[in-house]
């Protein structure tokens, strides 16, 4: 039993540093543009605090290796997320993520170490921290519920990407597994939260990808009608001033048709479809992409 509770919690640490790096597109794009743009910073922030816990509950925890392992990992990989949002974050972005860092990251976190060592004692330690980061666990598994309700609502999958919540599943699904084997409720009550909403999300993702798809396609579709109509509409307008003017049709008309028609198709293929971004990219980034496609097909 030992033995496979070892394995399990190997498996988790896998997953979990799967989950703390898929934001590392995300700050590399912040890094090549020196600008955070609409990107937040909570997430982060809170995280930090999060691991930081969980990794302080691991060293107290008699056999808990495998906890600070993974959570010392995922508390290095916050920090280094949260210093390049603070270097790169616009100034009053950064004065509020600051005060942010020092009220979750420094004050909390001192805080709930102070009260764990200085004024408890026994398994009261391991309780009182048990319990401060089950909560912070159950909060980070139940954000994702804005989202569901988000795709419920539009009937749209667009801004619940699937590889995120298929780790978030395992991740949650293996730490349970591995909290009824070490018999641990503090790791056990909220992944198994997260085991279930993450079942959830994998649901409605099955139930909406196909009508996302057939919606797209439509969308697509009306989308090339309607630059087709705007395309005929524009070269006979040409046309005609070209016949005032000069006289000519194919002068007046037909060569500025074509240069608008290559120009769209050539903007169109080099656009790339929100649905292909990363997991962590944001409605900023994906608004962007569509601006560089109208901007394309302007030109």
């Amino acid at each position: 039993m030992t033995s496979l509770s070892f394995i399990i919690g190997i498996i988790g640490n896998v997953i979990s540093i799967l989950v703390f790096a898929s934001p590392i597109e995300t700050f590399t794009e912040i890094v090549k543009k020196k600008s955070t743009e609409n990107y937040k910073g909570v997430p982060y922030i809170t995280t930090l605090l999060s691991t930081g816990l969980w990794t302080f509950y691991g060293i107290l925890k008699p056999g808990g290796l495998l906890i600070m392992t993974v959570n010392g990992a995922g508390a290095a990989s916050q920090l280094t997320y949260v210093i390049l949002f603070l270097i790169y974050a616009p100034k009053d972005k950064k004065i509020n993520s600051m005060k942010l860092v020092a009220l979750l990251d420094v004050g909390l976190f001192s805080s709930v170490i102070a009260v764990t060592l200085l004024v408890l004692y026994g398994k009261l330690r391991l309780t009182f921290i048990g319990i401060v980061c089950s909560a912070l666990t159950i909060g980070m598994y139940a954000s994702p519920l804005v989202v569901m309700r988000t795709v419920v609502r539009t009937k749209s999958i667009k801004y619940m990407p699937f590889l995120l919540s298929f780790f978030l599943f395992l991740n949650a699904g293996v730490w349970t597994a591995y909290a009824m084997l070490v018999k641990d409720i503090y790791i056990g009550v909220p992944n198994a939260i997260g085991f279930v909403l993450g079942s959830a999300q994998l649901i409605l993702y099955t139930i909406y990808k196909n009508k996302s798809a057939s919606e797209n396609s439509a969308e697509e579709t009306q989308k090339d009608e309607e630059e087709g109509a705007a395309h005929l509409s524009n070269g006979g307008i040409e046309m005609t001033k070209g016949s005032r003017d000069h006289g000519a049709l194919s002068k007046g008309g037909s060569l500025p048709i074509i240069q608008q028609y290559s120009a769209k198709k050539v903007g169109k293929a080099l656009s790339v479809s929100p649905h292909e971004l990363h997991s962590m990219r944001s409605h900023q980034r994906e608004e962007e992409k569509e601006e560089c496609h109208l901007e394309g097909g302007n030109n």
